[in-house]
């Protein structure tokens, strides 16, 4: 595009460079030669022949890589053209077209989230509950447990035909012959009856179309042909809608993860507060025969003091002793008991800990 606009503002330069010219020759032509007024203009037209030299040269040049670019555009055209037959060429063999259908299904798949082998299994065989063998291209597993059956189809010699029709009563028969391609497609698929093979499954199947033109195209020629799907138990789906349904399955596994690890949490809590239960009756247990302990512990002193070592120190009046004998300091330490901390909140000033409050201890031993 600028090397035209280019070439035409060289042309239109040369075209008034030349008016000029021609205005300039017939004003010299009138006057004498060696007249020394005409000096100027000899000067301005050889000025002005470089100038159109130059600019002849610049539209040469601009006209050489105009006629290059399109010599490229047209090379790259006709390998586009080439390669646009050689892929319709390809697409009109049920193989090439059915695994194409299965790749553009598998990337629907990876967008939606989903993980192999544990959200969804491809391929998958199975037989059906009148004996025959299946292998649907996808089948996907609810966060129920229920499976759901994909299996791709490319009705796609009626499209591209119609596509291709420069005439539309030529392009309306091709759509309507899309359409039947299409509802045969849904029969088969009926016909088979996926959801008898994969059990526990939802009651339909879903026929993926890879693009949403091969489905909008065939409802302008049969604008039932979702109801139809419906009757016989065929969801006819495009990336789109297959993309919803599949993004609500994985969010669906994601709920249902997260509510089974919760589940774990909470049995792990209570495994955590029945041993803390234990261990608290324990510590209590221990408590309570420290404290009678320290109890049977201070009456013994207070014996020892009033029956033996009365007796004792008589010898250390006497000074027969060698050294005297010590006398034992009753236990003061009160057992710290284990009661709730309230119901306060964890964080507060003392950090939810337990309180000092002593065990009470009687004299007799036992805890009141």
């Amino acid at each position: 595009m600028d090397a035209a606009s280019l070439l035409l503002g060289l042309l239109l330069g040369a075209l008034l460079a030349t008016a000029v010219t021609l205005g300039v020759v017939a004003l010299l032509a009138r006057r004498r030669p060696d007249d020394p007024g005409l000096e100027p203009v000899h000067e301005s037209l050889d000025h002005l022949h470089r100038l159109l030299a130059g600019m002849e040269r610049a539209r040469a040049t601009a006209h050489g890589e105009l006629r290059e670019q399109m010599g490229t555009v047209g090379q790259a055209s006709s390998q586009l053209k080439q390669e646009t037959a050689a892929l319709v060429t390809a697409l009109r063999t049920p193989h090439v077209r059915g695994r194409w259908g299965e790749v553009q299904l598998r990337r629907v798949v990876e967008v939606a989230g989903l993980l192999e082998h544990c959200d969804f299994v491809e391929q998958p065989a199975g037989t059906n509950d009148e004996g025959a063998g299946v292998r649907p291209d996808l089948v996907v597993t609810l966060a129920d447990g229920r499976q759901v059956v994909v299996d791709a189809k490319v009705p796609f010699t009626g499209y591209i035909e119609a596509t291709q029709a420069t005439d539309q009563a030529v392009r309306a028969q091709r759509v309507v012959q899309h359409a039947r391609q299409l509802r045969t497609h849904v029969d088969q698929l009926s016909a088979r009856r996926y959801p008898t093979a994969f059990r526990p499954a939802a009651p339909f199947t879903v026929l993926f179309v890879p693009s949403d033109g091969f489905l909008t195209t065939a409802l302008e020629a049969e604008p039932g042909l979702l109801e139809y799907g419906f009757s016989r138990d065929v969801v006819l789906a495009t990336p789109s809608t297959l993309l919803a349904l599949l993004r609500t399955v994985a969010y669906s596994w994601r709920q249902e993860r997260l509510a089974r690890d919760a589940d774990q949490v909470l049995e792990v809590g209570r495994r955590l507060h029945a041993r803390l239960a234990t261990l608290s009756g324990h510590l209590t247990r221990l408590g309570s025969a420290l404290g009678t302990t320290m109890t049977r512990f201070n009456e013994t002193v207070g014996s020892y003091e009033r029956s033996v070592l009365t007796a004792a120190r008589r010898f250390d009046d006497l000074g027969i002793a060698e050294h005297p004998v010590p006398t034992p300091e009753p236990l003061e330490t009160v057992v710290r008991s284990l009661r709730p901390a309230g119901p306060e909140l964890p964080g507060d000033d003392d950090g939810g800990a337990l309180p000092d409050a002593p065990f009470d201890i009687p004299r007799d031993g036992t805890r009141g």
